[in-house]
């Protein structure tokens, strides 16, 4: 089977990203039309400005993702083992070569940003870069490159957009509603839009991360077959999550807004998520998944619970 043609196979992720987009386009135009019904004209304005801010976080994603990183595009002079590993696996997988960003934190992660694979990058911090040997290094730049070729980078970059606008659409209608008291007609409707934007919100979080947790598991095993290497990427995740705990508290709470690209939630000490808001699948499950993809490989029999 020629490792060029994984990619197109994962029907699963692919039914995910088409419902999860239909579903968040479902219920934005309930919500719109919810909009429409209290606050005309005046939601013209704001399906506007929504609309321009939409076009540019599609095209301007990877900027704002790299930004809030402090990341740096790196050329091929500055950074040339990485560059190099980068143009083999996309050789090795029919990709065009992304850009490559290097964010100087201690912080073990990586990510990938864009709007398509012609117009990608990924970057990985100087703290996953020290603590990874070249092995698993490639496992993790794999696992990128397989956001990529999924195009699942881009449907989660425009739903988190409109469940951000819900949010500051909610935000917004709270304020208002306490300063104009809770007597007259105008903060009444400004209490109907933010019940609204709570609904639309909540919804939008939970179709999000089952799309992120189950887009996870498809990168791990577009690494495994794009390096043949299951257990590169395993020894990886688990040398990252070792690591994380010794991150001081103030580095990984600045990150975490980035959660849900990232290969590895940044998640503060003494604080967990649960399983069912975690952008990402628990780390054990997904070592237990690669390893028992190598076996497999290997030829050696996985047992059965």
């Amino acid at each position: 089977m020629a490792r060029r043609r994984w990619y197109g196979r994962d029907r699963g992720l692919s039914a995910r990203m088409y419902g999860t987009m239909f579903g968040l386009g479902l219920v934005y135009a309930v919500f719109i039309a919810v909009l429409v019904l209290l606050l005309w004209p005046s939601v013209v304005l704001i399906i506007v400005i929504a609309g321009g801010l939409l076009v540019a976080q599609l095209f301007f994603s990877d900027r704002i993702a790299l930004a809030a990183m402090g990341a740096r595009v790196t050329t091929p002079d500055e950074a040339p083992e990485l560059h190099a590993t980068i143009e083999r696996l996309c050789q090795l997988s029919d990709l065009p070569k992304p850009k490559v960003a290097v964010a100087n934190t201690d912080l073990p992660n990586a990510f990938a940003a864009g709007r398509g694979k012609k117009s990608a990058t990924v970057c990985v911090t100087t703290g996953i870069m020290q603590r990874l040997d070249d092995k698993q290094l490639e496992g993790v730049l794999a696992h990128e490159l397989s956001h990529i070729a999924n195009r699942d980078v881009v449907v989660m970059t425009v739903a988190s957009f409109l469940a951000t606008i819900a949010a500051l659409v909610m935000r917004f209608g709270l304020y208002s509603s306490m300063g104009r008291g809770g007597r007259d007609q105008t903060a009444i409707i400004i209490l109907g839009v933010v019940a609204a934007s709570v609904v639309v919100y909540v919804l939008s979080f939970f179709l999000l991360r089952a799309l992120s947790r189950y887009r996870e598991y498809a990168a791990d095993r577009g690494a495994a077959i794009m390096t043949g290497a299951p257990a590169q990427l395993a020894s990886a995740l688990e040398r990252i999550s070792s690591s994380m705990s010794r991150i001081p508290i103030q580095d990984v709470r600045a990150s975490e807004g980035m959660n849900a690209f990232f290969i590895m939630p940044a998640v503060a000490k003494g604080f967990s998520l649960s399983s069912l808001v975690a952008t990402h699948p628990p780390t054990e499950k997904r070592i237990e998944r690669l390893l028992a993809m190598q076996a497999e490989m290997d030829g050696t029999p996985v047992p059965v619970e």
